[in-house]
């Protein structure tokens, strides 16, 4: 890949330089045991990719209402009913969710040469809080409240490419999920980098499996954090 080509590098949020797993699982854990319930993480984040995608593929909805809709999903598939304070435990626990370790200092590495954005499926305020763990400076966040839509639209991605008025040719994206980024990036000339980080659920992580045919899935380029992506990044822009 010849990055010299980039201005831009774009990346997903949660599951991508957020760990979301280390806030969804123990938010969902504790609902499902206050009802005597018991699931491994993988089955825990299979079930959250499958309600998460349900919620979002209707009329677009705040994402704080779409983790609520995850929480009731839970309890109609074991039958309990859940409480006030339950429902809301999910979008609650979003503002704790920590990053990875590799997170910040990768970004202060690609910021020296790269401006850095943020596409996202989640809500304007939600993010806010989210920015405070991440300390770099992001030339356009883009959210799905400001896109009305949920990736896998490529809404999300032509609203950037507006924003910035970029190009697809100029922007790189990285992002952890096949079907919210990958799939939706590569239809519209975006180069992509899948970030394939450690989970419970390799491979997928707490994200639907993608449709499509394997060329459509491939990224153009796989690491397995962020870390390596920025070594890629400006070692081969300096080559």
């Amino acid at each position: 890949m010849d990055f010299s080509r980039f201005t831009t590098i774009s990346f997903d949020c949660y599951g991508t330089l957020i760990d979301w797993e280390s806030g969804i699982l123990p938010a969902l854990r504790a609902v499902l045991a206050s009802h005597s319930q018991s699931l491994s993480d993988a089955a825990i984040l299979e079930l959250y990719g499958e309600f998460e995608a349900q919620a979002e593929s209707g009329p677009y909805q705040a994402y704080r209402d779409v983790l609520q809709s995850v929480v009731r999903s839970f309890a109609e598939r074991f039958h309990f009913t859940a409480s006030a304070d339950e429902i809301s435990s999910l979008h609650e626990s979003v503002a704790v969710w920590p990053p990875f370790a590799d997170t910040v200092s990768a970004l202060r590495e690609l910021q020296k040469r790269y401006k850095l954005v943020v596409i996202s499926n989640i809500d304007d305020d939600l993010f806010a809080a989210t920015r405070k763990h991440l300390d770099v400076e992001f030339t356009a966040v883009i959210t799905a409240q400001q896109a009305r839509s949920y990736k896998p639209s490529r809404n999300n991605f032509q609203l950037a490419l507006r924003t910035l008025d970029l190009s697809p040719d100029g922007l790189l994206h990285a992002g952890q999920s096949i079907y919210h980024d990958v799939v939706p990036a590569r239809s519209l000339g975006i180069s992509t980098v899948w970030v394939n980080r450690k989970s419970a659920r390799p491979g997928i992580g707490a994200v639907r499996a993608p449709a499509g045919s394997d060329s459509e899935q491939r990224p153009h380029l796989e690491v397995p954090d962020l870390a390596s992506l920025a070594r890629a990044a400006l070692k081969r822009a300096q080559d």
